[in-house]
């Protein structure tokens, strides 16, 4: 049987349907054996052909019918609604819950590689890090040092072979050693032979003989033609050198070395600025820059020959000139400047430049004078002409002539009549305007020399008083005739000449012109707010007078405006004299008689003055202007008990109780009662007045206090409780409630009050702070801070309990807690006196002071921040430094904060002055 035949299909036609490597998946490839492009593989149409033959169904594609801009798949059909949605974000939840768990797991590996790593590197450390700290070290190491650092040789333990060019070393003998030793050497004696002689024998001639003169001499002849080879003479004169012979050698400390790329810059600087001149010789600042270019390198001799072609080029300009000038010495100078004035006669410049050149005197004026001849109408020249001369004979002769040459020059007719007499001074300035009518200046001038002439130590009050009027009715005059001349200044340009008046001491000229400019451009409605922005506006400046005279001019136009009035005393309290601030209450209470606080201003200004029975009489008058009046009748009140006066104090009180029967009125009656020690009629009044005041809180701390004073604790109970249900608003009642527990011995009790308190009162910094207190009082500390933490919540910029939190830190941390507060508190005094009290502890003086005063400044009337700087400064300042402190505190007049109230409203402290009241407050702080 004949052997079947294997590969007999490699001989047979392929079917017409194959496909090679159809049945791996392949649709057509080539190899590296083909030669040429890929072929490509069959089409779609010829797969599905040969897939229809074999029997094999052909799939659809699914994406086939596909409308792009439809869902496909599944669920193409449905609609997307809410539980599709919800469904979405749980699967979603559950990716990100099982990645944070692979999370979790990959930090936990890579912290586990990370610390076996580093055991690793710990046991077996990088080469780099065990030479990390030489390298370090390499820092330090000096450019001699590592000059001096030996080469590496050849550590290999080879037998290396001898490089030919290094040759080889042999031993010296000793006698070239000593030759080349004392080769060197000079002999400094002289043997027979040479003696005979007189001088050395030459080498080349044993008969000749070296002359040491000679040589001297030679060595100077060197020297002397090395510096005249460097020597450069000058473009112009010739005669000098830029070598200095004194200090040619230190002089090379100024020389400036240029990088490259400095000398490339000046080099094409220079062959611009050589185009430029080239193209256009007669542009002058051309010329100017050249030399400027050869200046800045180094190279003077070139740049006095560029400005020098630049003057030839351009004889009329003056810069030129100018800069010729400047880049020759004093000498040169003067003659390029005479060169000058005989092409540019007619530039101020030069003929200024020409005088300053000049060191004499006599030679200034007389350059000034030749430049006169040539511009005559220079304002400039006369000014610089009369300036120099030094007797006042001399520069009035000058400036006569030149108010004929320059009639129109307001500073030199100005100046002309300061130098004469008063009579000629009008004169002069008749004179002037009638030659300038535009210029308001020469009316000022007016005014102010009419003020002089008033002013004089040798003229009476009544003519003093008509002159003065004449400042007046000149400035007027001035201002219709400026206005005649269509010259209109606004009130602002009025105003800084008002200012400019006071400024130089004409304080009268000031107020006229304020009198006769101060109503110009302003709505008959806004003159008020105006004036008064323009008071505000001047004192922001300094300028008291001006702020005066608009006021003055407001109170003439609104007599009946009790807010002019009360600011104009205030100005005067605070710049003015006493006398001064009596003359305007005393104007103010005829003008406003039911303004009750004018009354009392003009009232303690008598008083204060020593004037009791002034006082009195202003009381007086003011009970008949308003005989109800509850302020009048406390004031004369405490006018008669503050003089010793106590039975007509009582009386007034007495009548004011049936007059004007206020509640306040019968609170000062409990207390003066009280401060007289008759309890059991401060008691009875107190309980009348409650019958009629039932919700006055005063009232009720007053009966508790007397009660507590009397000893009986149970009455006072009774009465602070009366008084929290009548007034549970007010913080002051529940505080004393809980002290006087407290101090019963009943902390409980008083803990109940606070917490009580809190729930009725809200985010109330005192009740918080009461109640640190009490646990600090018990000795619960951490209770009491966290008590101060729950305040802190409650009221987040409070100042009082920020202070607090400040102390009960430790001191490292005081600091950083003391910023927390001044951020939180918004510069809360209480917060800044305790910064100073920081570095008052620290020793920080001078800070502390600041801080101190800082904290004075924020808010005056906190009597606690002043006891603090008086008591640092009587441990730490000098005298004047407590009583500087003193005189403020007493000036401000402070009334609140705890311990300065404690101490005032003491009745061992009534009637005390407030210096007194400010010491005692001092040693009570703690």
């Amino acid at each position: 049987m004949a052997t079947k035949n294997k590969l007999a299909f490699l001989s047979q036609q392929a079917p017409a349907s194959y496909v090679a490597g159809l049945g791996r998946g392949a649709s057509g490839f080539t190899t590296r054996s083909d030669i040429g492009p890929a072929r490509e593989g069959p089409s779609a149409e010829v797969i599905a052909e040969a897939q229809a033959k074999r029997g094999e169904e052909v799939e659809p594609d699914p994406e086939a019918y596909q409308d792009p801009d439809n869902e496909t798949g599944l669920f193409a059909g449905t609609v997307y609604e809410a539980d599709d949605e919800e469904a979405d974000k749980i699967y979603d939840e559950v990716d990100k819950k099982m990645d944070m768990r692979r999370r979790a797991r990959r930090c936990v590996h890579e912290a586990i590689e990370a610390e076996a790593l580093a055991t690793f590197r710990a046991e077996r450390p990088k080469l780099q890090t065990q030479f990390a700290d030489l390298k370090r070290g390499l820092g330090s190491v000096t450019d001699a040092e590592w000059e001096n650092l030996p080469e590496v040789g050849n550590l290999t333990r080879k037998k290396r072979k001898r490089d030919p060019r290094e040759g080889r070393t042999y031993a010296v003998p000793d006698s070239i050693l000593t030759g080349d030793r004392d080769r060197g050497d000079m002999e400094n004696s002289l043997d027979a032979k040479q003696q005979q002689l007189g001088g050395f024998e030459t080498p080349a001639d044993s008969g000749g003989v070296t002359d040491l003169v000679e040589m001297g001499q030679a060595r100077d002849s060197l020297l002397s033609l090395k510096l005249d080879q460097v020597s450069i003479p000058h473009s112009v004169s010739g005669s000098s050198s830029t070598v200095d012979p004194k200090g040619y050698l230190t002089d090379l400390n100024s020389v400036v070395h240029k990088t490259e790329a400095e000398i490339g810059d000046i080099k094409r600087a220079r062959m611009l600025f050589d185009s430029l001149v080239k193209s256009n010789p007669k542009h002058s600042p051309g010329w100017i820059a050249a030399a400027c270019v050869e200046e800045h390198a180094g190279r003077m001799v070139a740049a006095r020959k560029i400005i020098k072609m630049g003057c030839e080029q351009c004889p009329k300009s003056e810069d030129v000139w100018l800069e010729a000038a400047r880049l020759h010495n004093n000498d040169d100078a003067k003659v390029i400047l005479a060169n000058a004035v005989q092409h540019v006669s007619q530039s101020v410049k030069i003929w200024l430049t020409a005088s300053e050149l000049e060191h004499d005197i006599k030679a200034k004026k007389r350059v000034m004078r030749k430049a006169l001849e040539h511009i005559p109408n220079s304002v400039t020249l006369w000014k610089k002409t009369i300036s120099l001369e030094t007797s006042p004979a001399d520069a009035l002769i000058l400036l006569s002539r030149a108010v004929e040459v320059l009639p129109h020059s307001i500073e030199l007719w100005l100046a002309l009549a300061r130098l004469e007499t008063p009579d000629r001074a009008k004169k002069v300035l008749n004179k002037a305007r009638k030659a300038v009518p535009t210029s308001h200046e020469i009316w000022i001038a007016a005014g102010r020399l009419v003020e002089q002439g008033a002013m004089a130590e040798d003229k009476i009050e009544e003519a003093r008083a008509k002159e003065l009027e004449l400042v007046d009715k000149t400035i007027e005059a001035g201002v219709r005739e400026l206005k005649r001349h269509q010259v209109v200044l606004t009130r602002d340009q009025w105003i800084a000449e008002a200012e400019k008046c006071e400024n130089e001491g004409s304080l009268r000229t000031c107020e006229a012109i304020v009198k006769a400019t101060i109503g110009m451009e302003v709505e008959e409605e806004d003159r008020e707010s105006t004036w008064v922005g323009d008071v505000e506006a001047a004192l922001g400046k300094g300028r008291i007078g001006t702020a005066r005279a608009v006021l003055a001019y407001a109170l003439r136009v609104f007599p009946d405006k009790k807010s002019l009035w009360r600011r104009a005393a205030d100005l005067e309290k605070d710049h003015g004299t006493r006398d001064t601030l009596e003359t305007i209450l005393a104007q103010a209470v005829r003008y406003c008689p039911q303004a009750e606080v004018l009354w009392l201003m003009f009232a303690k200004e008598k008083w204060l003055s020593g004037d009791v029975p002034g006082a009195r009489s202003v009381l007086e008058q003011a009970f008949v202007a308003n005989p109800e009046s509850e302020q009048i009748w406390l004031a004369a009140v405490k006018l008669e008990a503050e003089n010793g006066e106590l039975g007509v104090a009582k009386e007034l009180l007495g009548r004011a109780r049936t007059v004007a029967d206020t509640e306040r009125i019968w609170m000062k009656s409990a207390v003066f009662e009280r401060q007289q020690g008759q309890l059991e009629n401060a008691l009875l009044t107190v309980n009348t007045a409650l019958t009629k005041y039932p919700t006055f809180a005063k009232l009720h701390m007053i009966k508790g206090q007397i009660h507590t004073d009397m000893g009986d604790i149970p009455s006072a109970r009774t009465a602070y409780a009366a008084g929290l249900k009548s007034c549970p608003k007010n913080t002051t009642l529940w505080i004393l409630a809980s002290r006087l527990e407290e101090k019963d011995g009943r902390a409980i009790k008083a803990r109940a009050l606070l917490e009580k308190a809190r729930l009725v009162n809200p985010k109330q910094e005192d009740l918080w702070a009461e109640a640190v207190g009490v646990e600090e009082r018990s000795g619960g500390a951490a209770q009491a801070k966290a008590l101060l933490a729950r305040g802190l919540q409650d009221c987040p910029s409070s100042g009082l309990l920020w202070s607090l939190a400040i102390w009960m830190e430790p001191r490292p941390a005081r600091k950083a807690r003391s910023v927390d507060a001044l951020k939180k508190s918004s510069d809360n005094p209480q917060v800044i006196c305790t910064v100073a009290r920081l570095f008052w502890a620290e020793g920080k003086i001078e800070k502390a002071r600041d801080w101190f005063r800082r904290a004075t400044a924020t808010d005056k009337d906190r009597g606690d921040s002043w006891g603090w700087w008086y008591r640092f400064e009587m441990e730490h300042g000098t005298k004047e430094h407590q009583e500087d402190v003193a005189t403020k505190c007493t000036a401000a007049e402070p009334h609140h904060s705890p311990v300065w109230q404690s101490v005032a409203k003491d009745l061992r402290n009534t009637g005390k002055p407030v210096r007194e009241i400010l010491q005692l407050t001092a040693k009570r702080l703690q």
